[in-house]
């Protein structure tokens, strides 16, 4: 009997480890969620429990983790591979769903090997399903820290101080949660000035810290906003509806390539994480544009709304 005859009923788990591989794995089990989906007439205009497993085999850390999540596949990627797929359209076949979110979840760089398993739990006596195993083509990339995609292009919003304490805040947050449109808020230092070092690499770490804690003082303002300092949080607040206030120390330190401005230019940092991310707008509230951009950018004064 073959080793895949004899995992054939067993956990994902023990179908992974019969292929004899090596590499870490992730996993996510016993997921239910209820939705319509099937080819059969009784199953149009319900909903019916579908449970989700699945195992992702990925590539070893190339470097120590240092307890950062942006090193690692997080959990949350497989959770939303599924709802994205599960919110593109209604399937009649449980096996396109497994190719959608193996081919989504693999797009991950750190994914090698998918292991997936959906079953419906109320249309017979017994769960019936399909189960696939999809391996990533070509060389597996390897999870190096560095500059990311959030999951959808947002808007960057950089507020100066006087607009961080403007009786304006809750109406702009207001006007651009309203959008549907990925928030980024992006802050400068506070008013009250930096310590100063004579060492340039010491500078650079005060300036970012500096920016950091007036990210703190501005998210407090409002519970829509949430301080962010990892790319997996950007994409968590994007799709929990929150507003991302963003610490840049994290990101900018981590990034092998990183920005060639200083963190004391708080508006030309803001434009290097927008150019990174393509974002759909810039805008400028009570700050000055500094000179030509590819992106469309809007600026506006302390008594003014943000425009549509």
């Amino acid at each position: 009997m073959t080793a895949d005859n004899t995992t054939a009923f067993d956990s994902l788990d023990a179908r992974a480890q019969a292929q004899g591989s090596t590499l870490d794995r992730i996993s996510l089990r016993d997921h239910v969620v209820k939705v319509e989906i099937g080819a059969f007439q009784v199953e149009r205009g319900m909903t019916q429990r579908v449970s989700f497993d699945v195992v992702v085999e990925v590539m070893p850390p190339q470097q120590p983790l240092g307890d950062d999540v942006d090193r690692i596949l997080s959990y949350d990627v497989l959770v939303q591979a599924i709802a994205t797929e599960l919110a593109a359209e209604r399937l009649n076949l449980l096996e396109t769903l497994a190719e959608r979110i193996a081919d989504r979840i693999l797009g991950a760089p750190q994914a090698v090997c998918v292991f997936l398993r959906i079953q419906k739990l109320d249309l017979g006596p017994g769960a019936l399903g399909v189960e696939i195993v999809r391996r990533k083509t070509g060389a597996p990339l390897a999870n190096m820290a560095g500059v990311q995609m959030l999951t959808s292009p947002p808007q960057v919003v950089y507020l100066s101080n006087a607009a961080i304490a403007c009786a304006q805040l809750a109406n702009w947050l207001d006007q651009l949660h309203a959008t549907g449109i990925p928030v980024v808020l992006c802050v400068g230092p506070a008013d009250n000035g930096a310590p100063v070092s004579a060492a340039p690499h010491a500078q650079r770490r005060i300036d970012l810290l500096e920016i950091d804690q007036n990210a703190w003082v501005l998210a407090a303002l409002d519970p829509r906003c949430l301080v962010v300092n990892t790319w997996a949080e950007f994409d968590w607040a994007a799709r929990n509806n929150q507003i991302s206030v963003w610490a840049p120390s994290k990101i900018v330190l981590d990034t092998v390539e990183g920005p060639d401005t200083t963190p004391a230019d708080a508006i030309q940092l803001m434009y290097w994480f927008a150019h990174q991310q393509n974002a759909q707008r810039l805008i400028l509230i009570d700050a000055p544009v500094p000179g030509e951009s590819e992106l469309s950018v809007t600026a506006i004064t302390l008594d003014q709304n943000i425009p549509e």
